[in-house]
Formats: C-alpha cells, sequence, structure tokens
C-alpha cells in the first residue's frame, strides 16, 4: 500500500487543479490533462513495472473486445444523456461543461490526445496500477470496488454530478473488464477510443 498512497495523492492534486472552480478557469486542461497522466504513468512503471507487464499482454481478440466494449459505452452514455437530460434541469448545462473544455485546444489534438496517451495512460494507472495491487491484497472484489470509488471521488474537484456519475460508471465498466479478462489492454483499447468518440468524433452534446 506504500507505493500506492503517493500516486493516488499525486491524482488527487492534478484532478484538484484540473476540475476545481478555483484553478481550472486559470489552467490549460488539455495540457494539464497530459501532465497528469505522464506523471502517473511514470509513477507507475517506476513502482510497478513487474506487474504492469504482467497485465499488459496482447491477443488479437483484445482488438475486437476493445473496439466493441467502447461502441456498447458509447451507446450507453448516448441514450443515458437524452433520459437525464428529460429528468434533470441541471444535467444539460452540467454536461455542457464538461465539453467546455473542448476550446482550449483543437479537435486533432484533443483526438489524438485521447486516442494515443490519456486514455491508455489513464488504463495504465488506474487499472493496471491501482487495481492490480489492490486486487493482489484484498481480492478481486475488493480491489474492483475500492479502484472504482478511487477513481469516482478523485473528479469530486468539480462538483458537477453528472461527471461524477460518469465516472462511476466509466470506473464500473473498465474495472469489470479488466477484472474479467486478467488483462489491461482490453480496457486500454476501450477506452482510448470511447475517449476519442465522446469527445471528438460524434460528441453527446
Amino acid at each position: 500500500m506504500k507505493k500506492l498512497i503517493p500516486g493516488i495523492l499525486i491524482a488527487i492534486v492534478f484532478w484538484f487543479v484540473m476540475f476545481s472552480p478555483l484553478t481550472a478557469p486559470n489552467i490549460n486542461f488539455w495540457l494539464t490533462m497530459l501532465a497528469a497522466t505522464g506523471s502517473l504513468t511514470i509513477y507507475s512503471f517506476l513502482f510497478g513495472r513487474k506487474e504492469l507487464l504482467e497485465v499488459l499482454d496482447f491477443k488479437p481478440k483484445w482488438i475486437l473486445i476493445g473496439i466493441i466494449s467502447a461502441a456498447v459505452l458509447y451507446m450507453v452514455f448516448f441514450t443515458g444523456n437524452i433520459i437525464t437530460k428529460m429528468m434533470f434541469d441541471f444535467a444539460e448545462r452540467q454536461v455542457g461543461n464538461i465539453y467546455a473544455t473542448k476550446s482550449q485546444a483543437s479537435r486533432v489534438f484533443i483526438g489524438l490526445s485521447l486516442l494515443l496517451w490519456i486514455g491508455p495512460s489513464e488504463e495504465i494507472f488506474w487499472r493496471g496500477f491501482i487495481q492490480n495491487n489492490l486486487t493482489k491484497k484484498y481480492g478481486d472484489m475488493k480491489g474492483f470496488i475500492f479502484t472504482t470509488l478511487l477513481y469516482t471521488l478523485v473528479h469530486i474537484w468539480g462538483f458537477n454530478l453528472m461527471l461524477l456519475a460518469a465516472s462511476l460508471f466509466c470506473g464500473l465498466f473498465w474495472g469489470w473488464m479488466y477484472m474479467k479478462y486478467k488483462s489491461l489492454t482490453p480496457g486500454l483499447i476501450s477506452h482510448a477510443i470511447w475517449d476519442l468518440f465522446i469527445f471528438v468524433i460524434i460528441p453527446v452534446s
């Protein structure tokens, strides 16, 4: 646990800077996110290289599973976005706030960053490093639950219920994939592709 706590604290600080109303207006979200995920990836390999290499395997079927799961997750969010906007007055405004960062960089820069860096890096840290280690210590289910809670709560600084709900659902989805396949690769592919579609190619707002 000693090697996990500093990494989690680094994530908390970066996510506070990116999402808190006190700091978010004064920074470039995308550059900060690149720095955050890069730092967490480096930390993961420095203190968990052996464990990461064990779960960063490759099988051709991981590509198909990653693509299909990303499509399923996108459709869930597309449908959920319609339903929540019908049910809650605050939903449209909060979803719009999530997408407001798109004005800080070009579509190409955001798309490539999400696909090639941010999505994969988040999976390396949260599932490959955090969930992997928590699973070894507490078992599959507790490792899955603890990691999902951490992944969700680190987004709390934005005080955005839609962001928290999205983080919880994504954490459950990719955490379950990691638990099921015992591999980081399917979720990594899924996360990267989903990010690209939900933010750039076919945004829901």
